[in-house]
């Protein structure tokens, strides 16, 4: 069985399955979120990736810290060490933004020698102007809640980012609570891992205590069952799901009620549902 194959009998299963969910996502523009931009077809966290999603037609998701200056900046990792090439092993928040500003995020590892190569991290606002109604920036605070005021600031003074083209997302509680406290009008989504003791309990206890509108879950087949979706969704809360680039996984996690699935391949998704939607359509001879 070939991997087309074996993705079109996923997705026919998706569609008998969903026959009674009649609100199921399905893969598409708006429910496939590129991982901090179009990560597997340009270098993560930087412009080049962010608009190539937009140009590709997704929405996305950025990582962003706070520089000792008060600039907020797009990273991923606690410390600058990874994309630089070991460049600057300096803490994100101990540096200033100029000298971020000075730093390659564009030609490490398999991006060496690429046309990326120059590319410096974005700001936040650099990356909100990007923002376009139909389609949702998720933008993952990676600090705790002293980077708020600041992202607040950023968003005081542009006006294409939007509730209802941009939202919030973190691992901390704390950073979800002020986001709701001092930006009600955004969306916030608690992030969290999945492991073995997670339940559906815990999972709608930890996005009480951070305010959050809902959940953005690590998805683990094991874990995140058709059960737990419901419970969560039954709490009042939304149900979106993080970083699955098998697109079996993908529709599994439709299948089971998530509203989103981030991921680093959106278009090569889309192009494989498309493909097997095309083939479970097609007449047979």
């Amino acid at each position: 069985m070939n991997a087309c194959t074996a993705v079109a009998i996923a997705a026919a299963a998706f569609a008998a399955a969903a026959g009674a969910r009649l609100h199921a996502a399905v893969p598409s523009f708006a429910t496939l979120i590129s991982h901090r931009g179009e990560s597997v077809d340009a270098p993560e966290n930087t412009l080049p990736a962010y608009r190539m999603a937009v140009e590709r037609g997704f929405g996305f998701e950025c990582d962003v810290y706070l520089a000792k200056d008060g600039k907020v900046f797009t990273f991923h990792d606690g410390n600058l060490a990874r994309t630089t090439g070991g460049a600057n092993t300096n803490r994100c928040g101990s540096v200033t933004w100029d000298e971020v500003s000075r730093l390659d995020v564009g030609s490490w590892g398999r991006w060496k020698g690429s046309r990326f190569a120059g590319t410096r991290p974005a700001l936040l606002e650099e990356v909100l102007d990007l923002a376009r109604d139909g389609r949702f920036i998720y933008v993952e605070v990676k600090t705790g809640p002293e980077i708020v005021p600041y992202v607040k600031e950023v968003f005081a003074k542009q006006a294409k980012a939007r509730p209802g083209n941009t939202l919030f997302i973190s691992f901390n509680k704390a950073s979800c609570r002020a986001l709701k406290s001092m930006m009600p009008e955004y969306k916030v989504y608690w992030l969290t891992s999945c492991g073995d003791g997670t339940t559906a309990e815990s999972v709608i206890a930890g996005a009480r205590e951070s305010g959050a509108d809902g959940v953005d879950c690590q998805f683990r087949r094991d874990v995140v069952t058709d059960d737990m979706v419901a419970a969560v969704r039954k709490a009042g809360l939304e149900f979106h799901v993080w970083t699955v680039d098998d697109l079996a996984d993908t529709i599994e996690a439709f299948r089971r009620g998530a509203q989103t699935v981030t991921t680093n391949c959106a278009k090569r998704q889309l192009d494989a549902w498309r493909a097997a939607e095309a083939m479970i359509s097609a007449p047979r001879p």
